[in-house]
């Protein structure tokens, strides 16, 4: 058997025991470490992280009270806070033990132990080091992942009276548990307002958990939500966790939830009145505590008015609804974002003296943006990779010549908008629908309900 990757002290006062526990246990561990005096122990945790501290009771003569180990006990875990020591002594006070574990012990042995007890002692309290461990580098990281993607999604950015009800709303509702639903064209940064609920909710250290249902396979909804135990179906090679369990504790955004089939809305709905999810090929259910924010671009009163969303779900997700108006209805953001991503991609492709002139502002902000805040922020990107020169001018921006639409005819132009947009798109791609949904910047379940809706 390969020895473990370990790294053990013994603190022991008996030279005899502390050669013999030495001699076992580098049988099984790749470095142990003896030690006579406890007074060294400060400078030895202060050079060496060990796995396991193995520490005896009583150091000096005629001493059998345990005092000695319990106070050298305190001492390292006030150096080391997370170590996992095993006390040692010849007197088996159960008191002791007790007293032992309250103050931080892991484990207890009593001399004289067998060989077996010592390594298994040794190898369990190891393990446990170990998975502690790892825990602990997992969290690092996905604090680090969470981060990283955070820089994806800053600070909302607004000077315009039409996005005070927003922040209004977000601010109440984040320090709640309330089901948010979150309605806004495409583009609008529906996911942007999700963020930010749960950066300010009482479960931001909590994950964040995305699901995009507009991407998701019919075949794989339930696996990817409820999870599934291995030899469920074909290719259940393992067990694994749906997103729901995993947000368990956290919040889970759905985002496109309007693309739900009917089917698919019920066993949702089913999960969230009952507060558990049962994976697929099992029979226990899993409790689950989870806080639901949703999103979609589409009008869910009127699919409800066709039977193709159920009003019940409806009822569920949406306890708070916030409304994102369109990038055209935003007063003065134009401008403020497109100087936002302008320094954002200037800084990335290192073009930090570019500006943009009178012309360009004016232009961007005329265009009437039917692709939204991502359709500006794709645009400024672009513009500033094709950038010769050090000012933006209205030339750097070769936007569609339309109108901007009228506040009687907003919802006609829109629609006629979109689906001129939609035919330009199938057509670029030669009737790839997958990348025209793409281009789109919508899912391609979207994109088949556009295509039905105008005829094509």
């Amino acid at each position: 058997m390969p020895k473990l990757n370990a790294n053990i002290l013994i603190i022991e006062d008996d030279e005899d025991v502390l050669y013999t526990a030495k001699l076992v246990l580098k049988q099984r561990f790749g470095e142990v470490h003896t030690e006579t005096d406890p007074k060294r122990l400060p400078r030895l945790l202060e050079k060496t992280a060990f796995d396991v501290i193995l520490l005896d009771m009583n150091f000096s003569h005629g001493q059998t009270s345990g005092n000695e180990g319990l106070f050298w006990l305190r001492e390292i875990l006030k150096l080391d806070p997370q170590a996992h020591v095993i006390m040692n002594t010849a007197y088996g006070d159960i008191q002791l033990a007790v007293e032992a574990m309250k103050i931080g012990a892991i484990d207890f042995l009593v001399k004289p132990w067998e060989r077996e007890k010592l390594i298994a002692t040794v190898e369990n309290v190891f393990q446990l080091s170990r998975s502690k461990k790892e825990v602990q580098k997992l969290k690092s990281r996905e604090k680090v992942i969470t981060g990283d993607i955070d820089k994806a999604f800053p600070d909302m950015i607004s000077r315009s009276d039409v996005m005070a009800p927003v922040f209004e709303a977000i601010e109440k509702v984040a320090k709640t548990d309330a089901n948010v639903l979150i309605l806004g064209e495409n583009g609008t940064g529906k996911e942007l307002v999700a963020r930010e609920i749960y950066r300010q909710s009482l479960r931001a250290k909590e994950p964040f958990i995305k699901v995009d249902l507009g991407s998701l396979a019919e075949s794989l909804f339930e696996s990817e939500l409820f999870g599934h135990k291995k030899g469920a179906f074909t290719d259940a090679k393992e067990d694994r966790q749906g997103r729901l369990e995993i947000a368990s504790g956290g919040t889970l955004f759905l985002d496109e939830i309007g693309n739900l089939t009917t089917t698919q809305q019920s066993k949702l709905l089913t999960v969230l009145q009952a507060r558990q999810v049962t994976p697929i090929g099992s029979n226990r259910p899993v409790d689950i505590d989870i806080r639901l924010i949703s999103a979609t671009n589409i009008q869910l009163d009127q699919v409800i008015e066709s039977g193709e969303f159920r009003q019940d779900l409806l009822y569920r997700i949406n306890t708070v609804e916030i409304t994102l108006p369109p990038l055209r209805s935003r007063t003065g953001d134009v401008a403020l974002l497109a100087e936002h991503y302008l320094n954002l991609y200037a800084s990335k492709y290192n073009k930090r003296q570019l500006s943009l002139n009178k012309s360009a502002l004016k232009k961007l902000d005329q265009y009437p943006w039917p692709g939204n805040i991502r359709e500006l922020q794709h645009t400024m990107e672009r513009a500033v990779i094709m950038a010769d020169a050090t000012e933006l001018t209205a030339d750097d921006f070769p936007l569609d010549k339309k109108p901007q639409p009228s506040m009687v005819n907003e919802v006609l132009q829109k629609d006629e908008m979109e689906k001129q947009l939609i035919q330009k798109a199938i057509k670029k791609w030669e009737g790839n629908l997958t990348k025209a949904a793409d281009e789109m910047g919508m899912g391609r379940t979207t994109l088949y309900r556009k295509m039905k809706k105008y005829g094509f």
